[in-house]
């Protein structure tokens, strides 16, 4: 089965998974949810999506996740795994066609670590358009997220390659992108100006067939965060 509207508490309990499928509970905004969507297109594996109302969480979800966080899977046998990276690493071990982390236990690892300094980035996308709502001061945050954008554009400078991962999309490129794809959302999407490598990263993307069968417009990401920033996220949008 595969659902668009979300589930909420109260909603019945999806059947067993079917035997060559594996299924990902989701939320149609969630960049996190989105980094696993990506891999499961990239690779071309058999899914099915069960979106979850994140804040009227059902609970047979929270039995087979108790921290209630999306993305989450789950196989015909009944195995959950969760957390955005352990998802996709997962994904790639389990289906190793198509190999997004590289085989390298040191490029691996340069991956891993490359995502745990973008962990540090992902919270300004938010921090910046809630403050601007709220009236408070963000130059200092706006200034702070201008470093971490020319850090990333140094990386593509200093690698001499098209991503971040090499000449061809990796891991990490995915793992990364969903923000990017919400820049126009976030009202940051001005601070790629004198990125010029890390632009041409994004356009990259864009010609991307996993980005293509994942993403939604600028238009439905500002309608769905202007529900999120005022308290009561529309998580059926467009539905």
């Amino acid at each position: 089965m595969s659902t668009e509207k979300c589930f909420a508490n109260g909603s019945a309990t999806p059947g067993p998974v079917p035997k060559g499928h594996i299924r990902l509970y989701s939320m149609r905004f969630c960049p996190f949810a989105q980094r696993t969507r990506l891999v499961l297109n990239a690779k071309g594996i058999t899914y099915d999506t069960v979106n979850i109302h994140l804040k009227d969480k059902p609970d047979w979800f929270l039995e087979k996740n108790p921290l209630g966080l999306v993305p989450t899977l789950e196989t015909p046998a009944g195995e959950v795994i969760y957390e955005s990276p352990i998802t996709c690493e997962y994904l790639d071990e389990v289906y190793p066609e198509k190999k997004l982390l590289p085989s390298s236990p040191f490029a691996k690892a340069q991956q891993k670590m490359m995502l745990e300094h973008f962990s540090k980035v992902t919270p300004y996308f938010y921090k910046i358009p809630m403050g601007r709502r709220n009236g408070e001061d963000v130059s200092g945050l706006e200034a702070e997220l201008k470093e971490k954008l020319a850090k990333l554009n140094e990386d593509l400078v200093n690698k001499k390659t098209k991503f971040f991962g090499g000449d061809s999309i990796t891991m990490i490129d995915y793992m990364m992108w969903p923000w990017f794809e919400r820049v126009e959302a976030y009202q940051v999407k001005q601070f790629l100006d004198g990125n010029p490598e890390l632009k041409k990263w994004t356009e990259l993307m864009l010609q991307d067939s996993a980005v293509k069968a994942t993403m939604f417009s600028p238009d439905a990401h500002k309608a769905f965060f202007k529900t999120f920033l005022d308290g009561n996220p529309d998580f059926d949008y467009g539905l």
